[in-house]
């Protein structure tokens, strides 16, 4: 993962860049990533207003550790290149391109950002970059879209664009899906990226919420992509690592510290060498306990 730090992703919450309100008081919810969007949110009279909106928001605003998203107009349309110059000059984190069905089209993007970097005097790379898929040949070219770009962050299945066009719509079960969520998250994997899931828009159907969300968590999506912030609370208990999970990462840290105090390149638990994917793992559940506030500065469990 070159452009991709391994921060986690767990929600990423969608705002709308035509409303002042919601630009301004969306760093208080907690969101991993903030999403404000140019896009369908907004309408075609309010598009460059919207631009404005969210470059002075990204340039005044204290949105903590979020990381900020901003998802762009697509590449058929006149307000782009617009969107994308004044994106990367506000200092934007990760642009998000809609409608993605190739890696030609994350190569366009990756072209435009870097003019605007060089425009800006902004460091060249700077900028990351994800890819939202929303149709079958997206879908079907979801491993190529990923290894687009050094710049990728991540890939994220859009389920309302990606079901119309397959002639069906969004059923309790989630059967329609089942393809290109796995598309999307094999081909994040293979990429060394992060993939996140689409949104769930029935604000009244928390169990159906709380449902899909452990489905994702299980198949192995780093997130779920939000429209409300009520739902980051929701995946973040998903997420949230058991105590036995802690305490087993605890054990497995705790044979790596030994083994460098050792000055041993090998790890060691009970007896049984610990190798790398169980090192990794141990690592990601121990800064979910983190995130989660399960643990305390050392590391220890904090009983509720």
């Amino acid at each position: 993962m070159a452009a991709a730090d391994e921060r986690l992703r767990r929600t990423m919450m969608f705002v709308p860049g035509n409303n002042p309100a919601m630009l301004k008081d969306a760093g208080i919810y907690g969101a991993d990533s903030i999403m404000f969007d140019l896009e369908d949110a907004v309408s075609l009279s309010e598009k460059d207003a919207a631009r404005i909106l969210v470059f002075n928001a990204l340039t005044t605003q204290d949105y903590g550790d979020a990381e900020l998203v901003v998802r762009v107009n697509g590449l058929d349309t006149p307000f782009f290149k617009n969107d994308v110059y004044a994106m990367v000059k506000a200092g934007v984190d990760v642009i998000r391109l809609p409608k993605t069905e190739s890696a030609e089209m994350m190569r366009q993007l990756e072209s435009v950002i870097e003019e605007a970097e060089k425009k800006f005097s902004i460091e060249v790379g700077t900028t990351h970059m994800m890819a939202a898929i929303e149709s079958a040949k997206g879908v079907l070219n979801a491993p190529e879209i990923a290894a687009a770009s050094d710049r990728m962050i991540g890939i994220a299945l859009s389920a309302e664009d990606y079901t119309t066009d397959m002639k069906t719509h969004r059923y309790p079960d989630g059967a329609e899906l089942e393809f290109a969520r796995n598309m999307v998250l094999h081909a994040a994997r293979a990429a060394g990226i992060a993939a996140f899931d689409t949104v769930f828009t029935n604000m009244n159907d928390t169990e159906g919420f709380i449902s899909e969300t452990q489905y994702i968590h299980q198949l192995g999506f780093d997130g779920k992509s939000l429209v409300n912030p009520r739902q980051i609370p929701l995946v973040n208990q998903v997420y949230a690592p058991s105590e036995s999970e802690i305490e087993k990462a605890e054990d497995v840290i705790n044979a790596i510290e030994e083994a460098k105090a050792k000055g041993s390149g090998v790890i060691s638990l009970n007896g049984q060498m610990v190798d790398r994917p169980v090192v990794l793992r141990a690592q990601r559940v121990m800064k979910l306990a983190k995130a989660s506030h399960l643990i305390d500065q050392e590391g220890n469990y904090i009983e509720k």
